[in-house]
């Protein structure tokens, strides 16, 4: 498993670079991991649901959505907001 070993690497660097202990690299590095793993379809189901929250109208929240894709480390080709309500939706 090489990448677990990468892992342990960069845990490593962060215990040697950081006042992290173990456990909290540990964490941050899963942490880190989860969040770049995220698919296109997760990434805006989530975000759709936090904006919610956060009392934006779904207008407001499709055109954030559609721009925040273009920034995100994912190759994700411009949606538009019908797009975007499908993958919210179904």
């Amino acid at each position: 498993m090489e990448a677990a070993a990468d892992l342990d690497e960069l845990v490593a660097h962060l215990e040697r670079t950081t006042r992290m202990n173990p456990t909290e690299a540990r964490r941050l590095v899963a942490e880190v991991v989860t969040y770049f793993s995220d698919t296109i379809e997760r990434f805006v189901r989530r975000r759709h649901q936090e904006l919610q929250v956060e009392q934006y109208k779904n207008d407001e929240i499709f055109e954030r959505i559609a721009a925040e894709l273009c920034v995100r480390r994912f190759a994700a080709p411009p949606l538009s907001a019908r797009q975007i309500r499908r993958l919210i939706y179904g």
